[in-house]
C-alpha cells in the first residue's frame, strides 16, 4: 500500500450515533476504524438523518452520497460523489429497498428476510465502489449475528467478519425457568440459528473470511463448526474514552436502603424473574431491598404478578420506558447491577454500569461473564433454576451487607473499563487484525510469484 493508510469498506446494517446495543456498535466501530483507515460505510437510507445530525453537530463534513433516482431499488440506492473531499472520513453511502418490500417490516415482521435482500443490494452498491476505489479490506459488522449472511466475501479483498454473536443458548437445565410458552420460543430460536448455519451464503461467509471475530467462547465454537479458519474473541461491548469519563464521575450511593437495578427489554430470557425471586429470598435480612427494573417488554405483566405473588411487590419498582438518559439517572440511584441475562452475547449496560461504578451480578455465561471478574463484580453459575437463585440471593446478601467491598468492586469495575472496555482501545486492537490479514495477503502474493518464477 505504500504506506498509505488501509482503504477499508464497512458493511453496517445498524449504524446510528448515540444509541447502544447493534446500531451503537456499527457507529462507534466506524468512528474508531475512521481514526486509523480512509473508511467507506454502507448502511440502510433509514439510519441518514440521524447520522447527518450528528455529523453537523460536531462540526464535521456531511456524507457525499446522494440516493440515485432509481430510489430504493435493488438495484442501486446509493451513488458515491467523486467530487468528495478526500478528508471527509468516513463516508457514508445509504441503501434500502423499495417501499414495497420494506411494509411487513415494521414491527420487526419479517427483519431477517428483509436484511437477507438488504445484503444482496448492499452487495451490488459494494462491487460498485470497489471497482472505483479499490479496497484493500472489506468489513463486515451489523448484523452482528453469526447464523446471517454476509455477501462482501463475493469481493476480491479480504474480508473480517464480526464481532459476531448469536451461538449463546440458554442452558436446558434451566428451562424451568420459563412459562411453556417461553420455553417454545428458546426451541425456535435454536431450531432458527440452527437453518442460518445450513445457509450456504452464511458457511461461505465463514469459509472465506479472513479473520472471524466472535463475541463470546460459545460462538467462537459455533463459527468453528461452520468452517471458519481463524477465529478470534472479541466482544463488541466498548464505550468511548469521552463517555468513560463522564460515568466514571457518577458519584456513589452514600446511605440509603440497598437498591439494585435490572436495565433493560423486559424479556423472559433476560432473566428478570430469577432477580425477583433472589429478591424474595434477601427481603428475609434486608426488608428495605429494592429492584428497579428499567425498561419496558411483554413480560412485565408476568415479572408483576410474580413480584405480587412473592408478596415483594413493594420492593420492586417497573419504570416502563425510559431515554438513554433517563437510565443513566435512574442508575445513579442504585448501588449495583443485576444482569441475570440467559444467552446475552453482548450487554453494553454490563460495561456503562461498571463504568458509573456499580458492581454487576450476573449469570457465567455468554457477553457479560467476559466483562464482569470477581474485581468487580459476581459471577452466578447456571446449573439450575433452584441453584441460581440461590445463588443471585447470597450475591445479593453479600452486597447489601458489605458496604466496604462495593467500594473496592466500584473501583475494580471502572479500572476494568478504562483498560478493557474503551472503545478506542478496540479500534486499536481492530487495526492490528487489518494489519495482520494484509501482511498475510502481501506474503501470499509474494509465494505466490515467487512460484511462478521457479516454473
Amino acid at each position: 500500500m505504500s504506506g498509505r493508510r488501509p482503504r477499508v469498506l464497512i458493511s453496517a446494517y445498524a449504524c446510528e450515533p448515540q444509541r447502544g446495543s447493534e446500531p451503537g456498535v456499527g457507529w462507534n466501530l466506524v468512528q474508531q476504524m475512521a481514526r486509523h483507515c480512509d473508511v467507506w460505510v454502507i448502511t440502510r437510507a433509514n439510519n441518514r438523518s440521524v447520522i447527518e445530525s450528528e455529523l453537523a453537530g460536531t462540526g464535521r463534513s456531511r456524507p457525499q452520497y446522494e440516493p440515485s433516482k432509481a430510489g430504493g431499488s435493488l438495484r442501486c440506492a446509493g451513488v458515491y460523489s467523486k467530487a468528495q473531499s478526500p478528508a471527509e472520513n468516513p463516508r457514508f453511502a445509504y441503501f434500502d429497498l423499495a417501499n414495497w418490500a420494506r411494509f411487513w417490516k415494521e414491527g420487526k415482521r419479517g427483519v431477517y428476510l428483509y436484511y437477507y435482500l438488504w445484503q444482496i443490494g448492499a452487495w451490488r452498491l459494494a462491487r460498485r465502489l470497489h471497482r472505483e476505489i479499490g479496497f484493500d479490506i472489506v468489513h463486515h459488522a451489523t448484523f452482528a449475528t453469526y447464523w446471517l449472511p454476509s455477501f462482501f466475501p463475493g469481493l476480491p479483498a479480504p474480508m473480517v467478519w464480526g464481532p459476531v454473536g448469536g451461538g449463546e443458548a440458554t442452558p436446558p437445565s434451566m428451562y424451568g425457568a420459563f412459562a411453556l410458552g417461553e420455553r417454545l420460543s428458546e426451541l425456535l430460536r435454536a431450531a432458527v440459528q440452527a437453518v442460518g448455519r445450513c445457509d450456504p451464503f452464511v458457511r461461505r461467509a465463514a469459509r472465506r473470511a479472513a479473520v472471524a471475530l466472535a463475541t463470546t467462547t460459545e460462538t467462537a465454537a459455533r463459527l468453528r463448526q461452520i468452517g471458519a479458519k481463524d477465529v478470534r474473541v472479541l466482544t463488541a461491548v466498548g464505550i468511548p474514552r469521552e463517555e468513560i469519563a463522564a460515568l466514571c464521575r457518577m458519584p456513589l450511593r452514600d446511605g440509603g436502603s440497598f437498591r439494585m437495578a435490572g436495565v433493560g427489554l423486559l424479556l423472559h430470557w433476560k432473566g428478570f424473574a430469577l432477580a425477583i425471586r433472589a429478591l424474595a429470598r434477601l427481603r428475609q435480612t434486608a426488608p428495605d431491598a429494592e429492584l428497579w427494573l428499567i425498561g419496558d417488554g411483554p413480560a412485565r405483566a408476568r415479572l408483576q404478578a410474580l413480584a405480587n405473588e412473592l408478596g415483594v411487590e413493594s420492593g420492586v419498582r417497573f419504570t416502563g420506558g425510559v431515554t438513554r438518559a433517563e437510565v443513566f439517572q435512574l442508575l445513579s440511584e442504585c448501588d449495583v447491577l443485576v444482569h441475570p441475562s440467559l444467552h446475552d452475547s453482548g450487554a453494553c449496560v454490563c460495561a456503562e454500569a461498571m463504568a458509573a461504578g456499580r458492581p454487576v451480578i450476573c449469570l457465567d455465561l455468554g457477553g457479560p461473564a467476559l466483562q464482569v471478574t470477581p474485581e468487580c463484580g459476581i459471577r452466578i453459575p447456571a446449573e439450575n433454576p433452584e441453584q441460581a437463585v440461590r445463588d443471585l440471593a447470597f450475591a445479593m446478601q453479600t452486597l447489601a451487607a458489605n458496604a466496604p467491598l462495593r467500594r473496592r468492586m466500584s473501583e475494580g469495575a471502572r479500572r476494568r473499563v478504562r483498560e478493557h472496555l474503551c472503545w478506542e482501545q478496540k479500534g486499536e486492537q481492530i487495526l492490528a487484525i487489518y494489519n495482520d490479514v494484509l501482511a498475510r495477503r502481501t506474503r501470499s502474493a509474494a509465494s505466490a510469484v515467487a512460484i511462478e518464477v521457479r516454473r
